[in-house]
């Protein structure tokens, strides 16, 4: 057989720049005098927008490469519609979030060159994994998102809370990992082959001896991106993590991590696995009610009060938004699959945007949610917009997109006829317009103590990228907001 692939080189342009970019930046930090090393932040963003401009030629949703010679069908990569949005959505988060680093980067607790290396190479992966169509360059590109933030997450000099959390990630990450190469394992003894489209018709009709086998690693197959996704069981590591990482970071495992977890169940299920619906279905929907009802519930019980409260409320609230993501997914096992992976990449969409932006607030503002208390007296465009932002998570006007997604959510599980999801969601966004509201409220509230306030306005130059990133998510959601019918054209118009 003739195993040979054909290759174009612009369908993998977008991963392919953000790796370059990687080692240009790590050279470079060799060669540049300590005071010009702030250099290396802008250089890392604009590798980013560069793979991002990339996409361009790709917008029609119709390349592939890496495809057998004697069976072009068969490709191992695909620049479809689902891909190319996917990659956009990574690809521009990842630049937000380099946006927020160059603060970061700024003084010798953390090395510039090592973190921008690091932060490139999982944008590569996170890159790569929505376009992977075989099971091993899925598997490849999971890890390679993955690897670089466990360092990521503890590459601060002097902190006592980064190792342990960077710890705590690289064990449950493992133990994930390990799982789901078990999967893997037993899906090619099952099935024969690696690519999503053998197995979508190998496996449902293979040898009887080996259904057991195949269902093991369907299962078995589906933890790993469960992990990276925050899901319930798989999200003990997520409020320590955020807590111990550098700020930033956190906010990119919130967005890009996540939304490479949910594009690697997206694809393994719908493509990989569409003959066992009535296997992974379920499991998908107990996992989205158990994520949304625990993030919720732990968000709700957050102390205002407490140390990096208000990092703990946001790593707990994208737990529960994670569950919100996963129904759809649920839902793609009964009903058109196209419309429900369409209404997670929506929702994922205004996720990304709204949720950075928060991130970027808190970078701005301060760790502990009762410091947030009277922000809007002392400025006012940054309590808007973090007031706007919430809305949006929350689902309420003027947050108009985040309402939308969780219509076309909401929609996904009614036409699926899970009607009992659906009502778990309800009461998780009802349980969930509490916590957002109250930090949206402390915003408009006098100090109580308005001498012992935090500092307001830009101290240094340092301060100009995170109030550009808020303002690129502001105008992000804003465009959403503006526009809502992107979110019915998603669903409507389907992506796989």
């Amino acid at each position: 057989m003739n195993l040979t692939q054909n290759v174009d080189w612009a369908v993998v342009a977008p991963p392919l720049i953000a790796a370059v970019a990687a080692v240009v930046v790590l050279v470079a930090d060799l060669f540049l005098p300590a005071a010009r090393r702030p250099l290396l932040g802008w250089l890392a963003a604009g590798g980013l927008a560069l793979a991002a401009v990339a996409l361009l030629p790709l917008r029609d949703g119709d390349r592939a490469t890496f495809c057998l010679a004697d069976e072009p069908a068969l490709c191992a990569y695909a620049a479809d519609r689902f891909a190319v949005i996917v990659q956009l959505l990574v690809l521009g988060g990842a630049f937000l979030v380099a946006l927020l680093s160059v603060p970061e980067t700024a003084d010798d607790d953390v090395p510039a060159g090592e973190f921008w290396f690091l932060l490139l190479s999982s944008a590569a992966g996170a890159a790569l994994l929505p376009a992977a169509r075989d099971l091993a360059t899925l598997v490849i590109a999971l890890e390679v998102t993955t690897l670089p933030a466990y360092a990521l997450v503890g590459l601060r000099r002097g902190s006592r809370t980064g190792p342990e959390a960077a710890l705590k990630f690289f064990l449950t990450s493992v133990t994930a990992t390990a799982v789901t190469l078990l999967g893997v394992s037993f899906v090619y003894a099952a099935g024969g082959s690696l690519f999503f489209a053998d197995l979508a018709t190998a496996l449902p009709g293979g040898d009887p001896q080996l259904a057991t086998l195949a269902e093991a690693g369907v299962a078995l197959t589906l933890v790993g991106f469960a992990f990276k996704a925050a899901a319930v069981p798989f999200h003990f590591w997520v409020p320590e993590t955020y807590v111990g990482a550098p700020l930033p970071v956190a906010g990119y495992l919130s967005v890009v991590g996540k939304a490479a977890g949910l594009a690697g169940l997206a694809l393994v299920t719908t493509l990989a696995f569409p003959g066992y619906g009535d296997l992974w279905g379920p499991a998908l929907g107990l996992l989205a009610g158990l994520t949304m009802t625990v993030g919720n519930v732990a968000a709700l019980r957050t102390d205002p009060a407490a140390p990096h409260s208000a990092i703990r409320l946001l790593a707990w609230s994208s737990v529960g938004q994670a569950g919100y993501l996963l129904v759809p997914l649920a839902a793609a096992a009964y009903t058109d699959r196209g419309e429900a992976v369409g209404a997670t990449v929506a929702y994922a969409l205004m996720y990304a945007a709204v949720n950075l932006g928060a991130f970027a607030v808190a970078a701005q503002v301060a760790r502990r949610l009762d410091d947030y208390r009277g922000l809007y007296a002392r400025r006012p465009l940054t309590a808007l917009a973090l007031a706007f932002f919430l809305l949006c998570l929350a689902g309420l006007p003027p947050g108009v997109v985040g309402l939308f997604a969780k219509v076309a959510v909401f929609e996904a599980a009614v036409d699926a006829g899970l009607g009992v999801l659906a009502v778990v969601m309800a009461v998780n966004v009802a349980i969930a317009l509490f916590y957002y509201l109250r930090w949206t409220a402390l915003l408009f509230r006098p100090a109580e103590d308005p001498a012992a306030a935090p500092a307001t306005g830009p101290t240094s130059l340092t301060t100009v990228p995170l109030a550009g990133a808020v303002g690129l998510a502001a105008a992000a959601a804003l465009a959403f907001s503006g526009a809502p019918q992107l979110i019915l054209t998603f669903v409507s118009t389907g992506l796989i």
